[in-house]
């Protein structure tokens, strides 16, 4: 009686779960074993299994593309796939891997421990599955030791529940690179020079020491790429070179390949053709911009840049300048513009300096973007009010003593102002891509440091250009009237208009922070002007008064707002679709024309583009009521897959407009400064049926 008592407590008892699993096999450095994520194989017909792998320190064993040097893993299921046995196929999937280098070889694989998963199909769902896996592995650390296991695993008939393994195995599926979208890696465009292939790629969450695993039919190994990441943190440019010799009569251009890129914890793997080695989808890329001929544009670009709208309001600082050099002496009217074009060139070169810096860490610097950056807009905002109140008499801006008596004791005072408003114009023009300027920096920003500094300075001479000619020939401002009374009237409503470009620029400000803390800086500016009035003008208790009340205000709205809760996205005009790659490919497919309008609230030409081409006659018609679709990017705000767009056409800054249609399919790319010939010329072009030529191409 008491050992049928005892019997009945055991099967009252919660039973522990035990793991399905083969017995460890141990060696000197690694241990192997199989599992099983169900404690049956169920009624269908997978069974998820698992080859779990213990490796010593700092040894490795490798992926499925070893790389250099290595052999993946080997499995011989000949033993399973029996009537005994059940199996019918096993297929072992491979985590996202790691790059290693030793000896000068660059390998790929995976160390500690490893989880591959298996899906292994049944030749009869329901029968019980006996798994045996004969095993050879390749581990390596200072030498290299092949490995071979014979391991064993049955799953028997019967629900399949999740077993204790079931967790191991679930996590090591999420180690699987899965499809671009889920990962959050996307791929925006291909380069092929013929000898290394280019991916652009851009990124959901910042990128973290990314990589790229390409793999062809024919196993060629490419090396570690060469990476490029742009300021932004989301978007990266990519680049590997095969490093073995490419089989007879075979190309880059067009061979298929499986992308693997990962990014962190994150990893992708997507399925490509490699495009054909002179690209059809794009302009010709930058490098292939003769050097010579880029100077020549970016002399040109820069001399255009004084035209744009961007740098008209500054400027009002020179046509000041001008005019008060009315009967002067050549030799004052010299220095000035010496020193005007010398702040424009030295701050064309402070730029190239940061391009090289930030090509040095690993990132890249558009045409503008520093637009997009809050802090950057304060610091042009305060700098503006600034110049506003020294042109409205509030302050004056000396020399330094010791380097006015140096320079020209007769005429120190204003030469800090002149190299200053060359300076502020570099900076209000950088938001602006002038005719040819977008080529030129394209082949900067895409070469070395030798030519980047070569074409920022030519840039920067160009834009220079006009300054330089009248210093050249100073007697063309000493003939002007002299200065008198009506010139204090002048400097008011000059004032005026650099005052109106800083509101301006707060209001793009207010589409980066809030509303609130935008507006709370224009007080503050206006509060920092009153009382340089109520200074000059000795009301002391005044001066107290106001700075007190200003800061009080200040604070109170930036303490209910704050500058990190981001604006909302502006709306969008309803007569404009918002941009989507997917959206875009959509309507390309579908054969519709497609007019695709990139855009920010900073950029002065891209509005001046809007008001006076796209938004009027027969332009306006065509876009907005016919069945063109206007679609726009708005790249205010910094926008990876914006900027994504902007790198496959080598564009490094806007306006950009490009045209697809039946007969475009990979875009027209329309010019910086927009005319309404040019737009419907584009338009007509793109609705065009394709020409054989077209799909040739295609």
């Amino acid at each position: 009686m008491f050992r049928i008592l005892l019997a009945l407590l055991a099967l009252l008892l919660p039973a522990p779960s035990y793991a399905l699993s083969s017995d460890w096999v141990r060696g000197a450095d690694v241990s192997v074993r199989l599992v099983s994520g169900v404690d049956g194989v169920g009624n269908g017909d997978t069974v998820p299994l698992g080859l779990e792998i213990d490796l010593a320190d700092g040894w490795h064993t490798y992926w499925r593309s070893p790389g250099e040097a290595g052999i993946p893993p080997q499995l011989d299921w000949s033993h399973s796939q029996t009537p005994d046995g059940n199996l019918k196929t096993a297929t072992l999937l491979y985590p996202a891997p790691k790059r290693y280098t030793a000896y000068g070889l660059e390998t790929v694989g995976y160390r500690g421990h490893i989880v591959f998963p298996i899906d292994a199909t049944l030749a009869k769902p329901g029968q019980a599955l006996n798994a045996d896996a004969a095993i050879d592995l390749l581990i390596c650390s200072s030498i290299c030791v092949p490995k071979h296991f014979d391991l064993h695993l049955t799953v028997p008939a019967g629900a399949a529940t999740p077993g204790a393994e079931a967790d191991l195995l679930q996590q090591a599926r999420a180690a699987l690179p899965t499809d671009a979208e889920k990962a959050g890696i996307l791929i925006t465009g291909v380069n092929n020079d013929g000898k290394r292939l280019s991916f652009s790629i851009t990124t959901r969450d910042a990128l973290q020491t990314p990589d790229i695993f390409v793999e062809d039919p024919d196993n060629i190994g490419f090396g570690a790429p060469v990476i490029k990441m742009n300021a932004d943190n989301h978007d990266a440019t990519l680049t590997v070179t095969p490093t073995d010799t490419l089989p007879d009569g075979t190309t880059l251009a067009g061979m298929p390949l499986t992308v693997t890129i990962t990014n962190g914890d994150h990893a992708a793997e997507i399925k490509l053709h490699a495009p054909p080695a002179t690209p059809v989808s794009a302009p010709p890329a930058p490098l292939g911009t003769n050097f010579i001929t880029a100077v020549l544009l970016a002399l040109l670009g820069g001399l255009i840049l004084n035209l744009m709208p961007c740098v008209l309001p500054v400027l009002s600082l020179k046509i000041l300048g001008i005019v008060s050099h009315g009967g002067g002496t050549p030799r004052r009217v010299r220095y000035s513009f010496l020193h005007t074009a010398a702040g424009i060139i030295v701050s064309f070169i402070a730029l190239a300096a940061a391009t090289v810096a930030l090509n040095h860490f690993g990132l890249a610097l558009g045409w503008g973007v520093q637009f997009q950056q809050p802090l950057f807009l304060i610091f042009l905002i305060t700098l503006l009010t600034f110049f506003a109140a020294n042109l409205w008499g509030l302050f004056e801006i000396p020399l330094p003593r010791f380097l006015a008596d140096r320079v020209d004791p007769a005429y120190h005072p204003k030469l800090a102002g002149d190299f200053a408003t060359g300076a502020l114009a570099t900076l209000l023009a950088t938001p602006c891509s002038a005719p040819f300027l977008g080529t030129a920096v394209g082949f900067a920003l895409a070469s070395g440091t030798a030519q980047i500094f070569a074409i920022f300075a030519a840039l920067g001479c160009g834009m220079a250009a006009p300054y330089l000619a009248v210093a050249a020939f100073p007697r063309a401002a000493t003939l002007l009237p002299r200065p008198g009374a009506w010139m204090i009237t002048l400097r008011i409503v000059l004032g005026i208009a650099l005052a109106l470009t800083a509101i301006w620029l707060t209001w793009v400000l207010a589409a980066q922070i809030t509303v609130s803390a935008a507006t709370a800086l224009g007080l503050l500016m206006t509060g920092i002007v009153i009382l340089l009035a109520l200074r000059k003008q000795g009301m002391k208790r005044g001066l107290i008064l106001a700075g007190i009340l200003e800061f009080c205000l200040v604070a109170l709205v930036l303490g209910f707002t704050g500058m990190d809760k981001p604006k909302a996205a502006p709306e969008m005009d309803r007569k404009w679709l918002a941009y989507s790659p997917d959206g875009l490919a959509a309507d390309i497919a579908e054969g519709k024309t497609v007019f695709l309008d990139v855009t920010a609230d900073w950029c002065l030409t891209c509005k001046a583009n809007m008001k006076f081409t796209l938004t009027r006659g027969d332009v306006a018609q065509r876009l907005f009521h016919s069945s063109v679709v206007a679609m726009q990017a708005d790249w205010t705000n910094p926008d990876p897959v914006i900027t994504g767009l902007l790198r496959k056409y080598n564009r490094y800054g806007i306006p950009f407009n490009i045209v697809y249609g039946p007969g475009a399919p990979h875009g027209i790319v329309l010019p910086e400064l927009l005319d309404a010939g040019d737009v419907l010329d584009a338009l007509d072009k793109a609705s065009a049926a394709p020409t054989s030529q077209t799909t040739q191409n295609q």
